[in-house]
């Protein structure tokens, strides 16, 4: 892969991590508001997240891009398509949290890095090197096995890693930073989700005010828990290839995995470990070929950087005679 290089390229990186790592740790996030139905757990992510985005851009002082926004609708198409993606992406995972669905959510954020590699290589003209393909064709495989143990059509799988895939494509195009894009979709979302818990609230089927403090401020905190990783991840995609994004996705459903086997309890069949182990020689190969080239863009830079002149005794004096 053609990874940025520079303090882009790196800082791009570092964003990814962080976005991915803390994705993985969500259904522990999700699991404590398992008693809230999952409409009304998207709501008030939704709801909360535009108070932590308008916070932020307090601190930021990051305020210049909101009105060239304003006064561009092919972008502000491109966040509505962006905020109903990920909106659906949000409610499909919530509900499969909530159904002991983790290791198939898992299975969908495997998939996502395959077609996020896919649209980055087709419509963005990003190249994959040959060890890389060979490590995206292990993948793939991993895919088909965990996919075959199912039995069945994995649809909730097949969603997450569609919308998310779109999603990041998207983000990609819009060009905001990490915290932009976060604040424009979240401005989207919060009028249509403050509705819903108002209509919710009406009918005395809401759990904000029922289920004690402690779960209220759970829900409080869904933004801060929703803010971060976006993002991270919004800052990721301006950064770096969108392909690199897609190698990095791999950390999430690794997390999300072990998490539905030792903490959740979810159930663990041969095929499926056959799959785990397949993606981690994937990444094992990645990481090699990762290291390899960084090895030699540094052999590179060292050759073609000029030596610096030797000095020869004491330069002569100037002088304005």
């Amino acid at each position: 892969m053609a990874a940025g290089r520079g303090p882009a390229g790196r800082s791009g990186l570092a964003y990814g991590l962080a976005a991915f790592g803390l994705w993985g740790l969500l259904p522990l996030y999700w699991d404590l508001l398992a008693s809230t139905g999952a409409s009304e757990v998207l709501a008030h992510r939704m709801v909360w997240s535009l108070p932590t985005a308008v916070l932020l851009l307090l601190l930021a002082r990051s305020w210049s891009w909101i009105r060239p926004l304003l006064r561009n609708p092919a972008q502000l198409a491109l966040l509505v398509v962006s905020a109903t993606l990920i909106s659906l992406n949000w409610y499909l995972f919530i509900w499969a949290v909530a159904e002991d669905r983790v290791l198939e959510a898992s299975l969908g954020y495997f998939i996502n890095p395959l077609l996020t590699i896919a649209m980055g290589v087709v419509l963005l003209g990003e190249r994959l090197r040959r060890i890389q393909w060979i490590a995206v064709g292990i993948g793939a495989c991993a895919v088909v096995v965990m996919s075959v143990a199912y039995g069945q059509i994995p649809w909730i799988s097949l969603a997450l890693s569609v919308s998310f895939a779109l999603y990041g494509l998207t983000k990609k195009k819009t060009g905001l930073d990490g915290l932009q894009g976060f604040t424009a979709d979240s401005a989207l979302q919060f009028l249509p989700a403050l509705g819903f818990l108002v209509v919710l609230g009406a009918r005395g089927e809401g759990t904000f005010t029922t289920e004690g403090s402690g779960h209220a401020l759970l829900l409080v905190g869904s933004g801060i828990a929703t803010a971060l990783p976006l993002i991270f991840f919004g800052a990721a995609t301006v950064r770096a290839p969108l392909s690199t994004i897609g190698l990095l996705q791999y950390i999430a459903p690794t997390t999300m995995f072990l998490l539905g086997l030792l903490v959740f309890g979810e159930e663990m069949p041969p095929e499926r470990w056959a799959g785990f182990l397949l993606v981690w020689t994937a990444l094992c190969l990645l990481t090699w070929d990762a290291l390899r080239n960084a090895r030699r863009g540094r052999r590179t830079v060292a050759r073609h950087t000029p030596a610096a002149p030797a000095e020869h005794g004491p330069r002569p004096a100037l002088t304005t005679d």
